[in-house]
C-alpha cells in the first residue's frame, strides 16, 4: 500500500485553515530566513510560503546576501524574535561557511523555533516534555504513519541515517513512553557492520542516508513498512533530471506492505507538520 503524504497532508492543512479562520484577532506568522541564493533552498521556501498563505499563515521575508557576516544573521534574527506577529522563526539550511549552524539556530528563541532544532527543544525531545516543538520531518513521518494506523508499539523500527535533522530527532520521538511511539528503534549509519542483516530485521525502515537508491531488496524483509525520507537529484540516460529516494522503490515496493513515494512522500508531510508547529507556537502565545 501506497502511504501517500499528500493526501495525509492535505487532511491537516484542512484542518489548520479551518481553525485559522475561527480567529478573532490577528493570523499566525511564519517567517523565512534566506541567506544567499541556493537554488533548492528558494525552491523550498517558496513551497513553504505556498501552504502558507493557502491555509492563512502570514509569511515574513527575510532575504541576506551570500556574503552577510554572522553578526547580520543574528541581528535579523533577534529583530524577529522581537516582532509579535511573527509566531515562528525558520533559517533555511544550508547557511554559508562564514555562519556557525549552531549559532544561528540557538539564537532563536526556543518558543518560536517551529523547526524544532534549538538546543533547548531537541533537549525537551530527549526528555520526553511535550511543550517544546519537535523537528518538522520526524514529526511528519509519525503523523504520516498515525494517519495509516501503522502501529509503533513494540515495533522495531531501524533508520538509516544519523543526521540533526531527521535521524537523531527521530529516533528519540519514536521510543517516547508516549501514543504514537513506544517503537524499538535501531539507528544505522554508513560504518554500521552488517548493514543489510540489520536492516532485515526492522519491521519498520527508514532511509535518511542521502544516497539514491540506496536501500535494496536484499535489505528488506517481506512485509515491512519503508519510509523514505531521500530526496536525490539525479539524470537518467538522457540526461534528464529527476527526483529519487533513498529507496530503489521500483524492486523494493512489491516486498512491502506499505511504502512512501518519492516525491509525494515524507515532503508534503514535513510541511504539514511545519504549519502545525507554527499553529500550535500561535495558540501558546496567545
Amino acid at each position: 500500500m501506497l502511504l501517500d503524504g499528500k493526501q495525509a497532508a492535505a487532511q491537516i492543512e484542512e484542518r489548520i485553515a479551518s481553525s485559522i479562520k475561527k480567529l478573532k484577532h490577528r493570523p499566525p506568522g511564519l517567517a523565512f530566513i534566506l541567506v544567499g541564493e541556493h537554488p533548492a533552498s528558494r525552491i523550498y521556501i517558496e513551497a513553504k510560503k505556498k501552504k502558507c498563505k493557502a491555509v492563512g499563515i502570514q509569511s515574513f521575508d527575510c532575504e541576506l546576501s551570500t556574503h552577510c557576516t554572522e553578526e547580520e544573521l543574528l541581528k535579523n534574527i533577534q529583530e524577529l524574535n522581537r516582532n509579535p506577529e511573527v509566531d515562528g522563526i525558520l533559517v533555511q539550511l544550508p547557511l554559508p561557511p562564514q555562519i556557525s549552524v549552531h549559532r544561528a539556530l540557538s539564537a532563536i528563541d526556543p518558543k518560536k523555533d517551529v523547526d524544532g532544532f534549538h538546543p533547548t527543544n531537541i533537549g525537551k525531545l530527549l526528555l520526553g516534555e511535550t511543550d517544546g516543538f519537535i523537528p518538522a520531518t520526524p514529526l511528519g513521518i509519525q503523523l504520516l504513519l498515525t494517519h495509516y494506523q501503522i502501529p509503533l508499539l513494540g515495533k522495531h523500527i531501524v533508520i538509516v541515517g544519523r543526521s540533526n535533522i531527521v535521524g537523531k530527532p527521530l529516533a528519540a520521538l519514536l521510543m517516547q513512553k508516549a501514543p504514537h511511539c513506544n517503537a524499538t528503534v535501531t539507528v544505522a549509519h554508513s560504518m554500521t557492520q552488517n548493514l543489510p542483516s540489520l536492516c532485515k530485521t526492522a519491521d519498520i525502515l527508514i532511509a535518511a542516508v542521502g544516497h539514491p537508491k540506496f536501500i535494496t531488496p536484499a535489505m528488506v524483509h517481506p512485509g515491512a513498512v519503508v519510509v523514505d525520507v531521500g530526496i536525490n537529484r539525479v539524470q537518467n540516460a538522457k540526461k534528464e533530471a529527476h527526483i529519487v529516494g533513498d529507496v530503489d522503490f521500483d524492486a523494493v515496493s512489491p516486498l512491502t506492505s506499505h511504502i512512501t513515494p518519492v516525491p509525494g512522500g515524507i515532503g508534503p508531510m514535513t510541511i504539514a507538520a511545519l504549519l502545525s508547529n507554527t499553529i500550535l507556537s500561535y495558540e501558546r502565545r496567545s
